[in-house]
């Protein structure tokens, strides 16, 4: 996501009790923040739940406000895209929030900010940037094999991945890399909206592709608890083996 720079986002980030960046300051060391993310929360017993790309934060706000039995991590790239969704967090939860933090990470390398010891019981994976232009672009999706094995480290017995997206390709590809990474689906539709699965938490972009008549994609897969017998990191998405892993998992109930 593009935008212009802000700048008041890092001076009011900077002032923010529940951000820290991981990138440039001080949570930036090595370990600094890895198996530490439950005691964060003053109720470090609470499910804690990572959204990673978050964006402005419109339907993270409304998520978090709506479910204070639960922690949650938002994490992105950008202080200005963070500095945004400061603002709509404090809009929905009130100016100090006791179940969110604000993460500026890199999530490619995500596993060097959440280890086993975080327990992650959900990651929400809303509206990434599908990389559909150049098939040299595939690993940079964070539903990549690179990126679900990494998941995998940090990820409670049984965890999930939620997924949305506007993009048919994206959808179908990341079915099969979750397949092959050790999620198995426990619910699909290629129509959220009118699926009636709730609750659903509409952003800003969600709202926009909705009303231009897109049906938003969405699934819920959970962990299962042997990894995959190969390296999946290295794994290339063939035409055929798109295909034919579709086909199999349709086949067998799974879309």
């Amino acid at each position: 996501m593009h935008m212009r720079t802000k700048k008041w986002a890092r001076p009011e980030l900077a002032a923010c009790p529940f951000f820290l960046d991981a990138i440039q300051g001080r949570e930036a060391q090595p370990g600094a923040l890895r198996n530490g993310w439950r005691q964060r929360f003053s109720q470090p017993d609470r499910p804690l739940h990572l959204e990673v790309g978050c964006g402005k934060g419109v339907s993270t706000g409304r998520m978090i406000a709506d479910q204070p039995e639960i922690n949650f991590v938002a994490a992105d790239l950008s202080y200005d895209i963070l500095g945004c969704a400061r603002r709509n967090l404090t809009a929905a939860c009130g100016e100090h929030p006791q179940n969110a933090l604000l993460l500026m990470a890199d999530v490619c390398f995500i596993d060097q900010v959440f280890g086993p010891g975080d327990r992650v019981e959900r990651i929400y994976i809303h509206f990434c940037n599908p990389w559909s232009e150049h098939a040299r672009h595939e690993k940079r999706r964070l539903t990549h094999p690179r990126q679900l094995m990494q998941y995998r480290t940090f990820l409670a017995p049984g965890g999930e991945i939620h997924l949305k997206t506007d993009d048919d390709d994206l959808f179908d590809d990341s079915r099969v890399y979750l397949q092959l990474c050790g999620f198995e689906p426990d619910f699909l539709t290629r129509d959220l909206h009118a699926s009636g699965f709730g609750p659903n938490y509409v952003s800003e972009h969600e709202e926009k592709y909705a009303a231009m008549g897109v049906p938003i994609k969405f699934g819920l897969f959970r962990m299962k608890e042997s990894s995959p017998g190969f390296d999946p990191t290295r794994f290339r998405l063939t035409p055929g083996l798109r295909k034919e892993t579709l086909r199999l998992l349709d086949a067998c109930g799974k879309a």
